[in-house]
Formats: structure tokens, C-alpha cells, sequence
């Protein structure tokens, strides 16, 4: 009679433990690539430097080296 309780446990027990991980195992992270989505508009780079114009915050303006 001891040993069908404890099995009892061990299976509750492994059918917890089989669940927590499976449900952690499927976590998955989503990195999004969007290419404008750390840059700050021309007109207000401008604004935060405070300098005259946004020529040379715009992309199109950049200076080659």
C-alpha cells in the first residue's frame, strides 16, 4: 500500500515538473529589426544639438569621408 502512494507522488511530481518545462521551453524572444527604430528625426537631432539646421542631421547629408 506504501509503495502505490509514493508512486502516486513521483508520478504527480513528474507530471509537474514535465509541464513547467515544457511551458518553459517555449518561451521564445522576438527581436524586432526595424532599421528607424533608435534613429531620431533630422528636425529634432537638430532641436537636441542645437544647431541652426538639419542638413547635416539628415541621412541624405551626411559628409563622406
Amino acid at each position: 500500500m506504501k509503495n502505490s502512494k509514493y508512486t502516486k507522488v513521483a508520478v504527480i511530481v513528474m507530471v509537474i515538473l514535465f509541464v513547467v518545462i515544457s511551458v518553459l521551453g517555449c518561451v521564445t524572444h522576438h527581436h524586432h529589426s526595424n532599421k528607424h527604430s533608435h534613429k531620431v528625426p533630422p528636425g529634432k537631432a537638430k532641436k537636441m544639438s542645437g544647431s541652426k539646421s538639419a542638413r547635416s542631421h539628415a541621412p541624405g547629408h551626411q559628409k563622406k569621408h
